[in-house]
């Protein structure tokens, strides 16, 4: 993660929903941004009022700080200045681990939606990790291990013909740890959840909760490979009821196969007993 800036970020109580121009120090620029991504949110990603007003909290929370930081356009956002903001909320104002990672899920996807946009060239969020990384949990696998895990579906030796399962496996784990899916949210993933051009995934969480979670490269690039070379064998309208992942039926796959999926592959690394929360965590 990007070293933080000795000099604190002071902290202070984000304004409600409504608050007027005068409670909004940060630039022009910047305003336009956050209202432009905002737009993006509710018109193309169809999230509910609730969770774009959680989308929003966390945005003014960011442009506050970095307006305290001295940023005045959205090119002068650095990965520093978004870790300075980062400890910010856990050290000065007490956040918990698991709200800084919603945070920085937002900061991400704002992020990457400017670079889609134009209006930056690079991302200043992909140096930043998430919380969980900050202290290494037990019970979670390390970078090498994952990647053995995520390698082990292969080909089979015979029958090359048949449907490639292990291609879907392989993207479900890939998406699985690029995203921290919960392993009944595998299943709950549709066609329409899934922004290609921004590379984030929408999930429909516990209390019907919504989120936009980004995706790297790896885990894009495997997804498209499913969605071209093995799902149009499995689908069986309606069954499919247009959700990404599905069994040999043509059906969701449920929270049980996708933990025996993920056990299945886990022996074959010879990684003994993983669990797809193990896989959230990592």
């Amino acid at each position: 993660m990007a070293q933080a800036n000795p000099r604190a970020i002071p902290a202070k109580k984000p304004g409600p929903a409504g608050a007027s121009e005068k409670d909004r120090p940060w630039s022009r620029e910047l305003e336009d941004a956050r209202g432009d991504f905002s737009m993006y949110l509710r018109v193309e990603c169809g999230l509910s009022r609730a969770t774009l007003d959680g989308y929003g909290r966390d945005l003014r929370d960011l442009l506050r700080d970095l307006h305290a930081a001295g940023v005045t356009t959205p090119g002068e956002i650095t990965g520093r200045v978004l870790a300075e903001h980062l400890r910010s909320l856990k050290i000065d104002r007490g956040m918990a681990s698991t709200t800084i990672t919603r945070h920085l899920a937002t900061i991400k996807v704002f992020c990457k939606w400017m670079v889609a946009r134009g209006i930056v060239e690079a991302n200043p969020a992909d140096v930043l990790e998430r919380p969980t990384r900050w202290k290494r949990l037990p019970g979670v696998l390390s970078p090498s291990q994952m990647r053995r895990l995520i390698e082990a579906p292969q080909p089979p030796l015979t029958n090359c013909e048949g449907v490639p399962y292990w291609v879907r496996d392989r993207a479900m784990l890939e998406l699985m740890y690029a995203s921290g899916l919960r392993a009944s949210e595998v299943g709950a993933v549709g066609l329409a959840d899934f922004h290609e051009k921004l590379g984030v995934i929408r999930v429909t969480g516990k209390g019907d909760k919504q989120r936009l979670v980004p995706m790297g490269e790896p885990a894009q690039e495997a997804l498209n490979r499913y969605l071209a070379e093995c799902r149009p064998r499995l689908v069986r309208p309606p069954l499919d009821k247009g959700r990404i992942f599905l069994s040999r039926t043509g059906r969701p796959l449920e929270r049980v196969a996708v933990w025996q999926i993920v056990r299945k592959h886990a022996k074959a690394a010879g990684l003994g007993d993983v669990h797809p929360h193990m896989l959230r965590h990592s």
